[in-house]
């Protein structure tokens, strides 16, 4: 039949480029399941970066971008402006129990908490070997922003 009407497969078909490559999108799947204290993961810090809300995640970010250690003062100054997260003064910690109430989803069936308040030092606190896995689980975040918590919908 093909050669009726004058087709000469291997023509046709070498002549085609070659398919390319299918991207495959970054998933949670992507993340190390290896413990990295107290029984958390790359996995469930992510779950936990994508669990919170925005606001708790923004104050999150921050923390990690800050090294893991900040005051309630610098915290609170950094959001009271913020162009994109606006918190006000005083309400950061109101904030932060979405990062509490998703621990208890989330997090290992321990007691650890990924983020730590020193209420008489005035702190803010992540361990140290959270820094680099929360790094990782927000560039996650920032490739795929499907997979995160949005607001609640009000009214």
């Amino acid at each position: 039949m093909q050669s009726a009407f004058g087709i000469n497969p291997a023509a046709v078909t070498g002549g085609w480029p070659e398919a390319p490559a299918l991207a495959l999108r970054p998933g949670p799947a992507d993340l190390s399941g290896e413990e990295l204290w107290e029984g958390w993961t790359e996995r469930l810090l992510f779950d936990t970066v994508a669990s919170a809300v925005p606001g708790a995640r923004a104050v999150l970010r921050r923390l990690v971008e800050l090294g893991g250690t900040a005051s309630y003062d610098d915290i609170q100054d950094h959001f009271a402006g913020h162009p994109e997260t606006p918190i006000a003064q005083g309400k950061i910690g109101g904030t932060l129990t979405s990062i509490r109430a998703v621990r208890r989803w989330v997090g290992p069936d321990n007691r650890a908490d990924v983020l730590e308040r020193d209420e008489r030092a005035r702190i803010y606190r992540i361990e140290p070997v959270f820094v680099e896995g929360l790094n990782r689980a927000f560039d996650l975040a920032d490739a795929r922003p499907d997979l995160l918590c949005q607001e609640p919908v009000s009214g």
